[in-house]
């Protein structure tokens, strides 16, 4: 990644995510906006990628967005966020966003979900269940249902006790993806460990 515009009017977690972005891209352009006009102004360079607040000063949620993605054609947004209303981020998911990110996010899973969506994947929204499943028991089901193909393969590779690497090497893959792709499937699965996720996976009907 050669640029990343990060939008958020708080400067305390504008600082924070420009410190996780360098800490995984050090060598990347950062560019720093506080609201959504700024935003808009700073899209139109065409960043490789942008993080920005889903509530900001100069428009609505979804207007702002939408402008954002309006102001730079083809660049992947990672919404980051503590907005829990499911209708509004499943409404952003569709217009193309390529996904959301808690405030509360550690560097690393930053990173990971950068890694994943300049790879051209999206990043796992959160409060996810809360778009599919509508009991508990389908839970596990609606889950596995929302990972993509490459995830599929990377947890059924670790249930076979494969180590990164050598996922890495079957499917012509770099480490860091697919740590990006098992760390998404982790968050789908809502599991922290590899064994979690092989046992949640199989009785999800997964693997």
């Amino acid at each position: 990644m050669k640029s990343c515009l990060i939008c958020d009017d708080h400067a305390m977690m504008r600082d924070a995510l420009v410190g996780a972005v360098q800490q995984a891209f050090p060598e990347a352009l950062l560019t720093e906006a506080h609201d959504f006009p700024s935003a808009w102004a700073a899209a139109r360079a065409r960043p490789d990628l942008i993080l920005c607040d889903l509530v900001m000063p100069g428009a609505d949620p979804e207007a702002g967005i939408a402008r954002v993605q309006a102001s730079a054609p083809g660049t992947p947004i990672l919404v980051v966020t503590g907005n829990d209303d499911q209708a509004l981020l499943l409404r952003l998911l569709q217009t193309g966003v390529a996904g959301f990110l808690p405030k509360s996010a550690r560097s690393r899973v930053i990173a990971s979900a950068i890694t994943m969506i300049l790879a051209g994947g999206r990043f796992p929204p959160m409060g996810q269940a809360a778009f599919h499943s509508e009991a508990p028991e389908r839970a596990g089901r609606a889950s596995a249902m929302r990972l993509t193909p490459r995830q599929t393969d990377v947890m059924r590779a670790m249930a076979l006790g494969q180590t990164n690497k050598e996922i890495a090497k079957a499917f012509d893959l770099s480490p860091a993806t697919v740590k990006a792709h098992a760390t998404a499937a982790f968050l789908a699965l809502g599991v922290t460990t590899r064994t979690e996720a092989a046992f949640k996976a199989r009785e999800a009907g997964l693997i």
